[in-house]
């Protein structure tokens, strides 16, 4: 492949493909490269497709809530009609629980009113108007199937929670990345499947390009690491992970799909948050629900050195996660067989992004998203190419952090906080939350 590219982008998911979007509008020849066979066909396809506003920290907030606007705008966003068909948005609506864990919400009503975003309090006597039939005993601390109080109520009561209407989710987590790669080649960028990087170029101390496996080389003054759960590898690759403060790894996650109890959510339903049970939910259409895990500590973590090679299978974790979410719904059934998804998070420290230059001049990364960025996607995609346009100008990333302005908003956050060198980000959740 003799033909020469502006920028590379590795990984086609659906933040690399809105990273491609986002550079070829600003008139950027691009060349998106993916090992699988379609775009979002990874980590992007095990999502929950959860848009919410509610995270740990103000950044992190006011990025979901500008992203909330491209969801609920996403066919004039993308400004394309895609052959495969365009994914649908349900503004359900998100309830969380308030709990001791989460500070019974006040710090995060108090970025809701920061960034401008609504929010409403539910008190324990209307929660069963959000979720019908749920059990509002409290039951946390979490604690592992095999513990004899396991699913013991601790005496207490559920004290409330926040409806926060600005949130949903994504019908269709794999189709939301195509679109985006239709959008994008709209504009001139390409796409290449089944195709893995072997080796990042550089040439006079900069990027230079890449080397496939196959032993094709395609040349670009920059080169965008947004490979998910291999983002660390292609970092190493690149020679930067040693000198970056923030390190990723990739993290198994299993998420349950199970019938809902008969009567909960009817239509479309809502996304959940429970910390008390440590778990989330989302409800579909069709009367199931998708069960996500919190992350508690008396989990175990089960880190993953070869992304390309873990364990598909479902593994005590379902089991525990659909029985956790039985204690708030006593009405739901555990199923003899499991169904769901297996896949792989790309977690940083402190569980929060990393949208950032590196060390090589040329080199970028967006990776770090820990399974909850999905949401941020159209966001991040823009986080990027102001970056990239910035840096490629003679800005000066690390000595003079770069403002972005959030213009559905109208906010400006300082990226800072998604750099490679920040310290751990105390106010995080530690988890998926983020």
């Amino acid at each position: 492949m003799s033909e020469k590219y502006d920028a590379i982008i590795i990984g086609a998911g659906v933040i690399g493909a809105c990273v491609a979007f986002e550079l070829a509008k600003k008139g950027m020849k691009t060349l998106s490269v993916d090992k699988l066979p379609e775009a979002g066909y990874g980590s992007t396809s095990g999502s929950c497709a959860i848009i919410r506003t509610y995270y740990s920290a103000f950044e992190t907030c006011a990025i979901a809530f500008e992203g909330w606007h491209y969801w609920k705008g996403w066919d004039d966003y993308m400004g394309v009609k895609d052959d495969h068909g365009m994914i649908t948005y349900h503004d359900t609506g998100c309830l969380v629980i308030k709990t001791e864990h989460n500070g019974y919400l006040k710090k995060g009503m108090e970025i809701m009113e920061q960034v401008g975003c609504p929010y409403e309090q539910v008190a324990p006597q209307d929660i069963p108007n959000y979720i019908p039939h749920a059990d509002l005993q409290t039951y946390s601390p979490a604690r592992r199937i095999e513990d004899p109080d396991f699913g013991e109520p601790n005496g207490g009561t559920v004290p409330g929670g926040v409806f926060f209407p600005r949130g949903g989710y994504v019908n269709d987590p794999k189709l939301s990345a195509h679109n985006a790669q239709r959008a994008a080649e709209a504009h001139g960028s390409k796409f290449l499947f089944n195709r893995s990087v072997v080796k990042i170029l550089a040439e006079n101390g900069r990027a230079s390009g890449v080397e496939f496996d196959d032993g094709c080389v395609v040349h670009a003054p920059v080169v965008v690491n947004v490979a998910g759960p291999h983002s660390s590898k292609i970092n190493e690759m690149a020679g930067v992970a040693k000198n970056m403060k923030m390190s990723t790894r990739a993290l198994r996650h299993e998420v349950a799909h199970v019938p809902a109890p008969e009567g909960f959510a009817p239509g479309y339903g809502i996304v959940y948050s429970d910390s008390d049970i440590s778990t989330y939910i989302r409800t579909e259409g069709n009367g199931n629900l998708l069960i996500g895990s919190e992350d508690p500590e008396c989990d175990d973590r089960e880190w993953v050195d070869d992304p390309d090679s873990f364990d598909h299978n479902f593994t005590t974790q379902w089991k525990t996660m659909v029985m956790r979410v039985g204690q708030r719904l006593p009405k739901l059934g555990i199923p003899d067989t499991a169904k769901g998804v297996v896949a792989l998070y790309d977690v940083s420290e402190d569980w929060m992004p990393i949208y950032d230059k590196s060390d090589l001049p040329g080199f970028y990364m967006a990776c770090g998203t820990s399974g909850n960025q999905f949401k941020n996607a159209p966001v991040a995609g823009k986080i990027m190419a102001h970056i990239i346009e910035a840096c490629e100008a003679g800005h000066d990333h690390d000595a003079d952090p770069l403002q972005f302005h959030l213009e559905n908003i109208d906010k400006t956050i300082s990226l800072d906080f998604c750099s490679r060198n920040r310290d751990i980000n105390m106010q995080s959740s530690f988890s998926v939350i983020g």
